[in-house]
């Protein structure tokens, strides 16, 4: 089985959330990214439409990229457990500790697998709440919702920053870097368009990052 084809995945870590509601604005700009997406223009994809609300355009590219990663991640559950990778890392330098500053407020270390369980449980919350990710066409976005919406992505690129530090041998195996490198130059031009993460924590894959930003 393919390693991103559907049948490989675990269950229980492939969780998309559902897509903006029909005739809402988010479902219009949903659209917007599929027929953008459509020509292979990533830069032209990840553009701000004229006209449209930058909270928006974060909002429904948030779920597009959790649902992305939760999808390059969910299949990966077989090779990556709490024996193979005890620690969230991204290689021998750079490791990370989980805390939502609710049930876990201070860092612990857990496992790569724990980790991003956590991770997907806490930002499913975040896209869930109404006061945060408003659903209802015209409700207003809160303050620190750009502030929200950077901690989800400086997470969601650690996922990334796993998956090629500890699993690319098995993907190059399975001839599948070619859609990881695709999923993962969109996420990057995004991040970089709307300075969603500080520059130096995207370090742990620097010469990967620079190479897609002089393309």
């Amino acid at each position: 089985m393919s390693l991103f084809g559907l049948g490989s995945r675990n269950q229980k870590t492939f969780r998309p959330k559902k897509n903006s509601q029909p005739g809402s604005k988010g479902a219009q700009l949903q659209k917007h990214i599929e027929t953008t997406l459509g020509n292979g223009n990533l830069k032209e994809v990840i553009r701000l439409p004229p006209g449209e609300d930058c909270n928006e355009w974060l909002a429904v590219n948030t779920v597009d990229f959790f649902n992305q990663v939760n999808i390059l991640y969910g299949t990966l559950t077989e090779f990556c457990t709490p024996t193979s990778c005890p620690v969230m890392n991204a290689g021998p330098v750079y490791s990370y500790k989980w805390a939502d500053g609710v049930t876990i407020k201070e860092p612990i270390k857990v496992s790569a697998p724990k980790y991003v369980e956590y991770l997907m449980d806490w930002i499913e919350v975040q896209l869930d709440d109404e006061s945060i990710f408003p659903q209802r066409l015209g409700a207003p976005f809160p303050p620190n919702f750009p502030d929200v919406v950077k901690t989800i992505f400086k997470r969601l690129f650690r996922v990334y920053a796993h998956i090629y530090h500890s699993h690319f041998e098995k993907i190059l195996s399975l001839k599948e870097e070619a859609h990881l490198n695709t999923c993962f130059k969109h996420f990057v031009l995004f991040v970089w368009e709307f300075q969603l993460i500080d520059k130096r924590q995207l370090d742990p894959l620097h010469d990967l990052v620079e190479s897609i930003l002089r393309q």
